[in-house]
């Protein structure tokens, strides 16, 4: 039987911490359904959190409804980063977010067994910031009999992809969490987020998106517009 992790936190404010945040975002979640960072995303969607699946491989694809990232883009701020990662990849992941992300603001960082790394944990404990190690999210949640408090399913995304015909164009389309199913795109993948990641994110391509934006539009009803050809 594993032995329980440590956190930074104590127990009332980490089971805060998880319990309120909407989406995990999951280092590590590809494709290959043999991978525990691939079952995770499952199992923590029959809990009620939306995940956002970061795998530059098999970005524009989706897990369980939810689609893979290549990255996580400028401007968004996760709350919660869970790290399916040998210790050199989590230490680059953690080392990326300390220098990109307003440390008022810093995610709490979970390193899954295996992905622990002395130096991102004393580099996170130099500035205060709360993380979990040798310990298993998707177990915490288990043995606690935890579920998310906030509503975030089912999550509607936006994807864009180069155009099949090699004409220059792009693809825009919108899917919900509740039903998608895609494989890797063929052709060159553009940008990929839910609406809250359309909303913030600093990716050239959503800041286009949201110039096109008219008054008291919402994301949504911009989004949808956008799959619509012009007549």
């Amino acid at each position: 039987m594993e032995v329980e992790g440590h956190s930074s936190l104590d127990e009332a404010k980490l089971r805060s911490h998880v319990m309120e945040s909407p989406v995990v975002h999951i280092y590590g979640a590809g494709l290959n359904p043999d991978r525990p960072a691939h079952k995770s995303v499952g199992e923590l969607k029959a809990k009620g959190w939306a995940c956002a699946p970061i795998h530059p491989r098999d970005a524009g694809a989706t897990i369980e409804g939810f689609p893979i990232r290549p990255f996580l883009d400028d401007g968004l701020t996760p709350r919660v980063v869970v790290l399916f990662l040998a210790p050199e990849l989590a230490r680059s992941v953690v080392r990326d977010l300390i220098v990109r992300l307003d440390h008022d603001e810093f995610p709490l960082i979970w390193f899954q067994r295996g992905a622990e790394d002395d130096q991102s944990i004393e580099a996170l404990e130099a500035m205060n910031a709360s993380y979990v190690a040798n310990d298993c999210i998707v177990e915490y949640t288990a043995r606690n009999k935890f579920s998310c408090a906030i509503e975030a399913l089912p999550q509607t995304f936006c994807l864009q992809t180069a155009s099949e015909d090699g004409d220059g164009c792009s693809v825009w389309t919108v899917h919900s969490s509740q039903d998608a199913r895609l494989s890797p795109p063929k052709h060159a993948l553009e940008w990929v987020g839910s609406l809250d990641d359309l909303a913030s994110s600093q990716h050239t391509i959503p800041r286009y998106i949201r110039s096109l934006q008219i008054e008291d539009e919402s994301t949504y009803a911009l989004a949808e517009r956008l799959t619509k050809p012009e007549p």
